[in-house]
Order: structure tokens, then sequence, then C-alpha cells
């Protein structure tokens, strides 16, 4: 991480860069368990397969003891070392992006569960090729969002938060498509009504991984950009690049 960039200095503690350092690579491995937790869960909903769709629930006890590990440690470090300015903005950041992870793997864990339950029926093809295609898309957007998180980079976290606007599209036509198959055979609702919830989850981990990438437009910026807006988030990323 460039620590200027974030108006963190090198300290006299060598031992605080080293915290400091641990969290954060705490943080980027939790969500490369996350985000693998996701291709698991939509790979089994769209392929059928009950027993990974069950791997995927059961495993989600890994990413919460993994936030509660990483919340301890940053609360430890606000106890003993008391940061200020840029060290403060990256302990809360990195204490609002587990919590973020953390329900993102949540959201993967209905998916998984949602798998179980829908594993062996019929299945329309168009529908689970949607939802194959609107994980692809949520996973890069974790994937970005983890990426500048990494780098401190506002840019890659603005690309995440006009991602959102596509995967919120792509939900209302799977969404509604859903509700047109149910209307054309009603036998299909109960089934239909699983496959929306998984829909829902993948939509609510685009709006997750989008706030993740506004923590780090805070924590390099020191603005908050959260229901402010893409544009406005732009803005304030273009201004801080020119200064830059």
């Amino acid at each position: 991480m460039d620590l200027e960039k974030t108006g963190i200095d090198k300290h006299t503690s060598k031992q605080f860069d080293v915290e400091l350092e641990d969290i954060r690579e705490s943080v980027l491995t939790m969500g490369g368990l996350v985000e693998q937790q996701i291709a698991n869960g939509v790979r089994a909903l769209v392929e059928g397969d009950g027993a990974l769709g069950e791997e995927v629930a059961r495993s989600d006890y890994v990413i919460n003891r993994m936030e509660v590990e990483i919340d301890e440690d940053c609360t430890r470090i606000l106890a003993r070392r008391q940061p200020q300015a840029g060290d403060l903005r990256l302990v809360l950041a990195i204490a609002k992006t587990i919590t973020d992870l953390e329900r993102i793997g949540d959201e993967a864990e209905k998916i998984g569960r949602m798998a179980v339950q829908l594993a062996g029926q019929e299945r329309p093809a168009s529908a689970f090729h949607q939802i194959d295609a609107l994980g692809k898309h949520v996973r890069q957007m974790i994937r970005d969002a983890l990426d500048s998180f990494a780098r401190m980079d506002p840019e890659t976290a603005l690309k995440v938060a006009q991602a959102d606007i596509e995967v919120d599209r792509e939900y209302e036509g799977a969404m509604r498509q859903c509700i047109t198959f149910m209307m054309e055979d009603p036998r299909t609702i109960r089934h239909m009504l699983d496959v929306m919830w998984a829909v829902k989850a993948l939509e609510r981990i685009g709006d997750h991984s989008t706030n993740i990438g506004e923590y780090v437009v805070y924590l390099v910026g020191g603005k908050d950009v959260r229901h402010i807006g893409v544009e406005e988030m732009e803005k304030h990323v273009s201004q801080h690049h020119s200064k830059a």
C-alpha cells in the first residue's frame, strides 16, 4: 500500500507498521475467500450441484470467524496506538470493509442454500444463464473493490460504483424474467421464488462491493461519498486525481 496516498506516515515504531500491514493482508485474505464462496455458490446454483451448495452454506463460519478476529485486531490498535488522521481513517475503513465482506459471505451462503433446494429440479436455461452472467459481474465488482483497497486506488473504486448501475439493470431484467415464467406457468412459482431470492442476493453483493469502494475513496481523500450518487463521486475522484 502506498502510505503517502492516505496521509499515513511511516512510524517511528516499526511494530506499528507491521501491525497495520498484517491487518490489511488479513482483509485481502478474507476478501479472497468471500470471492471464492460467490463463485462456488453461483456454480452450484447454475449447475444444480447440491453438494457444492451445501459446502458453500456450511463454510460461512470461516468468514464469520475472520471478521471477528480482524475486528479484535482493529480494537487493539485503537486502544494501544490511539491512531490519528490517516491511520485512524485506515483502521475505520478496515472495520467497515470487513463488515461488508461478512455480509457478502452471508449472501453467498443464501445462494448456496438456494442451490441445495433447487438441485435436481427442472431449470429454465435462460433464467440460469442470466444468473451466471450476473454472478460473473458481481465477482468482478468485488475483485475490483479489493484491488482498489490493496492499491489505495480511488479510480478503481469509482469503477466499482459505475459497474453497480449495470448490475442493477441486470437484476431488474432477471426479476422480470422470473415473473414472466410464473405468469406463464403457475406450477413454477415456488421454484422461481427461490431463483428470485438468489438473484436478490447477487444484487446485494454488488451493493456491498460498492460500499467497499466508497471506503477507499474516503480513506484516500478524506471525504465520505456514501449516498451522493455516482456523478458526484466521479467529480470528487477527478478533483483528487488532479491534485495528486
